[in-house]
């Protein structure tokens, strides 16, 4: 039987792997995986599968409504009359305003990226599966082991 055990690569980790060899299993029927860590770019506009929590539509909308009241307030003045001012107004205040949000989040995020990348090393904590091997008499015993030693989860794989 094999249980499997998600920790953060931590102090109990190794508690863990000492309490499981104090206990009776032996070296070579564990073994720790760690996990690589993936980083990806944020892309500029979301799909319907995959979205960062991040708008690139606020500004577009909040200064195209602006720009599209302004154009149809003055439009009453104005040669084409306040309908054709006001869809003037609205498509090029659309337009800057996304146009803003897309250099600004560029701006910020390469100013966060190299504030990242000085600390990324450094606070980035890693993930290491264990995977034990033992009997269906120890297998109570390895999970209590992993779930006090503060595992992340713990699964069992009959063998």
């Amino acid at each position: 039987m094999f249980i499997i055990g998600a920790f953060n690569y931590s102090l109990h980790l190794e508690l863990a792997i000492s309490d499981l060899e104090k206990k009776g299993i032996a070296r070579d029927a564990i073994a720790g995986v760690p996990l690589d860590s993936w980083v990806e770019e944020r892309k500029i506009l979301d799909t319907i599968h995959q979205a960062d929590g991040v708008s690139s539509f606020d500004a577009a909308a909040l200064t195209g409504t602006f720009s599209m009241l302004l154009g149809a307030i003055y439009g009453f003045e104005l040669y084409w009359g306040p309908v054709v001012w006001g869809l003037i107004g609205l498509i090029t205040g659309g337009i800057l305003g996304w146009l803003g949000d897309i250099f600004l989040t560029r701006w910020r995020r390469k100013d966060s990226q190299k504030n990242y990348q000085k600390t990324a090393n450094q606070n980035q904590v890693g993930q290491v599966v264990l995977i034990i091997e033992c009997d269906t008499a120890k297998a109570v015993m390895v999970q209590e082991i992993l779930w006090d030693n503060l595992a992340q989860g713990v699964g069992k794989l009959p063998g």
